[in-house]
């Protein structure tokens, strides 16, 4: 190599590879730049030399790539025919035969150089041969790191990607698999290691660059002792090396960032129970458990015998108890295939024991316990207590603000505690809510676990009060949301069970809409009042079920409501608890007199109404709860006008009248003021009816309750339709259903349809009431409401009879006495029936005697003589005997006309009725 005078070094003469690096050497320090300094003027050129590929390239006595050269000597300063110069040189040598006697000369002032035969480090743990499952996340991780991502981005950047998830989710097991499919993309080797994150003394960075280094060829003398240093050399070392690093099980960003290679042709697999969202450009992949079907297949290669195929549903159950977690589900088989003569159910029941579970799922060195420990030894003592106290309760899920209620902190710093068990992967975030709040939740081994620690590390009295905190603040919440729902106007009726101060509360709920906070909670709150029945904690069961009696109301969730308060009256009653078990049976009757009770062999819905409600007002009248009496007396005069005892009604409606006023209790004086006007109703005594509504509905806007507002106006509308008030009762069953639609009130829309449909029927309009009606029926049905099911069915009928069909009239009528025998509200039972003996008038005279009869006896018995005079006129002159095949009447024609003596036989039994109705005490 020739150089002239103070000129800068050039290639001539250069005959051997190490001899051009060399060369290239000479022109740095003839340039006096740093590696920084040449990256930072390349940069400036709009070329790209990183200055770790450019140390690379000078400590290698291997030729460099032809366009890295014209960049680094444009960078050293110089140009033009120079730049051409030393790329013919280099692409000279490397056309040139080689040489293989000896190395070329090194300079003392560089870094030794890597040999071209190097080791190729190869520390990848062996694949699992059963390897199972990940159908989504292998191909995706492959595709990344094979670098078919890369489009776009910045070359000269490695390629990361992070797996997390909790303790025995298979991050590891994932993480060798890919990389083994890898070995031979990254032909310069595969370097992994344990960072022991999850333990208590993690790795230091330090410590594993020094393994690296020797892995990488660098004698023990060689690594330097400075961290720093450690990281630059290993660096170096991987400059232009295609080597794949697993680095498994990392704590936090800080202990992997000084293992990250500076060149593209390197990539970085990383695994954590943390998810490391602070590493710049990593693809991340978030593990949850296995699907039960992959959970089977994972079973089935680890037994490899006949008995799984054989015992599938034992099978199924063990993967239940194991909750999908690979580590589980690897520990049960493993604990199986030592055992081949183990029936699958042995196992099954063995787990089935939840405070042994932990103990079952261990095999070996597997332990689902030992893997979560790792997990929570690593948090702080806050996030451990909290994690320790949330596993108390039963709960599929949680909000935010259950974790500060738990803590009695602020919201704030509950959400950092529980994002921090997320962070360690003993919670899951699970997204948010549709009333706009972060959810979290516990794998089910979690939540054993969770429960184990607090038994060891929580005395019986601190888990006393987590407890009663907890379902203190629930209740403190649920009452606040509850009492912006509308729906029944009860009595709010609680039990002594404390709710904690939580100022949070005012903060948390204008934010929230409690329609949307109770669809958000539901499960949750089902989950504790279970949990609370068999704690025998029934004062804290009733008065979350009473709680949620309105919303189950309102949104029509009657099976949910009828079971709930099953369960926590039977609680009650086991524990002596008479306030608890009244308050359900309040629930309980409203429910299912009106929407589920359809008769079962015990009598019809209103005969069971009547024995209830005076057993429910016995039980307030006990305790001497005067808001529940008036809640329970009208109850009974409901039952009382449905079988035909008006005065009885209207006695109990002014008692509960009297009562509401001496408790105070708006929602009862609304309730009594109803109950009276319908018992005035049935008597024909429509502005009696229509005064009692108007005070009613005054009461119900002050109270604030539209779904009362709403009820009243029904009632009124229906009211003032028997007035002949059509516009103010159209006008007022508009308003109805406005209110009822946009609270999503099935019940309260159908009705108020009813009473749209027969008013369009009365101003003679069939069309517009039979689509009102059919909309009507439809909603009955698909909701179970058997009452107004038996009127829309009615009405049906009589639309059809108006247009002149009175086959197909015949078949919604029959439907409908059918039900409303079931129901046992006499007098819409009569109507029925009179209607249907019009249709079978005109299609099966003989039965239409008898649907008359049928009817006659009933309003004989209710003492309703307009009535009856009306149904007399239908009855045949002859009695129910009439022989069939003869030709049919319509109502109105002679033949159909009382006869003297069919008159006298009714007209004496209408004037001897002694009103033999009702149960009235």
């Amino acid at each position: 190599m020739t150089q002239y005078g103070g000129g800068p070094p050039n290639p001539n003469g250069v005959t051997e590879p190490g001899e051009f690096t060399a060369a290239l050497r000479q022109l740095r320090a003839w340039a006096d730049l740093s590696f920084r300094q040449l990256a930072q003027r390349a940069e400036t050129a709009g070329e790209v030399l990183p200055a770790s590929t450019t140390a690379s390239m000078l400590a290698r006595a291997t030729l460099p790539r032809s366009d890295i050269v014209a960049t680094f000597v444009r960078a050293c300063g110089l140009d033009g025919s120079d730049v051409a110069r030393w790329v013919a040189t280099r692409n000279a040598l490397a056309a040139a035969p080689t040489r293989s006697d000896h190395a070329a000369p090194v300079m003392h002032d560089a870094p030794q150089p890597t040999p071209d035969d190097g080791p190729v480090p190869a520390m990848l743990p062996p694949d699992i041969a059963d390897f199972t499952g990940r159908e989504e996340q292998v191909p995706s991780l492959l595709e990344h790191l094979s670098g078919a991502t890369r489009a776009g981005q910045h070359h000269h950047a490695p390629v990361i990607a992070t797996i997390s998830g909790m303790g025995g989710v298979g991050k590891t097991a994932l993480a060798v698999h890919v990389a083994h499919r890898l070995s031979e993309t990254y032909t310069d080797g595969q370097l992994y290691v344990n960072l022991r994150g999850a333990d208590t003394s993690p790795l230091q960075p330090g410590d594993i660059l020094a393994r690296f280094l020797r892995a990488l060829g660098v004698p023990n003398q060689g690594i330097p002792a400075d961290e720093t240093e450690r990281a630059e050399l290993y660096r170096t070392r991987l400059a232009g090396r295609s080597v794949l690093l697993v680095l498994d099980n990392a704590a936090t960003e800080s202990q992997v960032r000084p293992l990250l290679p500076g060149t593209a042709t390197c990539a970085v697999l990383v695994t954590s129970r943390a998810r490391l969202t602070s590493i710049e450009g990593a693809h991340r992949v978030d593990l949850d458990v296995f699907l039960p079907t992959t959970a089977i297949r994972l079973l089935a290669r680890i037994i490899t015998d006949k008995r799984l195929t054989a015992q599938q549903a034992a099978a199924e159950r063990i993967i239940a108890l194991c909750g999908g977690l690979p580590l589980a589900v690897r520990v049960a088989g493993a604990r199986l295939a030592a055992r081949p003569r183990w029936h699958l159910g042995h196992l099954a029941t063995m787990l089935g024991n939840e405070r042994r579970r932990l103990d079952q799922l261990a095999a070996g060195d597997l332990a689902v316990r030992a893997s979560l420990a790792l997990s929570y030894q690593g948090l702080d003592p806050t996030a451990r207590r909290l994690f320790r106290l949330l596993g108390l309760f039963d709960l599929p899920d949680f909000a935010a603000w259950f974790a500060a209620a738990i803590l009695d902190s602020g919201l704030d710093l509950g959400v950092e505690h529980a994002e921090a068990l997320v962070d360690a992967q003993l919670l899951t975030a699970a997204g948010t809510d549709g009333a706009g709040q972060q959810r979290y939740r516990f794998h089910d081994l979690v939540r054993i676990f969770a429960r184990e620690r607090a038994a060891v590390e929580e005395t019986g009295e601190s888990i006393t009060a987590a407890l009663t905190s907890g379902f203190g603040a629930w209740l403190a919440l649920t009452e606040r949301m509850a009492g912006h729902i509308p729906g029944p106007c009860y009595a709010a009726i609680s039990g002594p069970t404390a709710r904690p101060a939580t100022g949070w509360v005012d903060r948390y709920t204008p934010s929230i809409g409690p329609g949307l906070w109770f669809d958000a909670e539901r499960a949750a709150l089902l989950s504790l009042i279970r949990q609370a029945c068999l704690l025998g904690l029934d004062d804290v069961a009733f008065d979350l079920a009473g709680c949620m009696e309105k919303y189950f109301d309102v949104r029509g969730m009657y099976s949910d409501w009828v079971d709930t308060n099953t369960e926590v009256m039977s609680a009650c009653r086991a524990a002596g608890n008479l306030l608890g078990e009244a308050v359900m049976l309040r629930g309980l009757i409203d429910v299912t007199t009106w929407i589920t009770g359809d008769g079962d062999g015990d009598g019809d819905a209103m005969s069971r109404l009547h024995d209830e409600a005076f057993r429910l007002l016995d039980m307030f009248t006990l305790l001497g709860h005067e808001q529940g009496m008036s809640d329970a007396a009208v109850m009974c005069s409901w039952a009382l006008t449905a079988t035909g005892d008006r005065p009885a009604a209207i006695t109990y409606a002014t008692r509960a009248l009297q009562l509401a006023n001496r408790s105070g209790h708006p929602g009862g004086r609304i309730r009594a003021r109803l109950a009276m006007s319908v018992a005035h109703y049935e008597q024909g005594r429509f502005d009696d009816a229509a005064a009692g509504l108007a005070d009613a509905l005054g009461e119900a806007r002050v109270l604030d309750n539209p779904r009362w507002v709403a009820t009243v106006l029904q009632f009124s509308g229906i009211t003032h339709r028997e007035l002949a008030n059509f516009e103010r009762s159209h006008s007022m069953l508009q308003e109805a259903l406005s209110i009822s639609r946009h609270f999503g009130d099935t019940y309260t829309e159908v009705l108020t349809l009813l009473a749209l449909a027969r008013l369009d029927l009365q101003r003679g309009d069939p069309a517009a009431a039979r689509g009102t009606a059919e909309t009507s029926a439809l909603l009955s049905r698909k909701y179970h409401m058997g009452h107004h099911l038996a009127e829309a069915l009615q009405l049906l009928g009589e639309i059809e009879m108006a247009d002149g069909c009175p086959g197909r009239a015949v078949n919604h009528l029959e439907e409908s006495v059918a039900i409303w025998r079931t129901r046992g509200w006499h007098s819409m039972q009569a109507a029925a029936l009179t209607s249907l003996g019009k249709a079978y008038a005109q299609t099966e005279p003989s039965a239409a005697g008898r649907a008359f009869e049928e009817a006659a006896a009933i309003f004989t018995r209710l003492g309703n003589t307009a009535k009856l005079a009306e149904v007399l006129t239908y009855i045949p002159p002859h009695g129910v005997e009439r022989r069939r095949g003869q030709s049919a009447h319509t109502p109105a024609s002679p033949g159909y006309r009382s006869q003297s003596s069919a008159a006298a036989k009714w007209a004496g039994i209408a004037l001897g009725v002694s009103g033999d109705a009702g149960r009235g005490r």
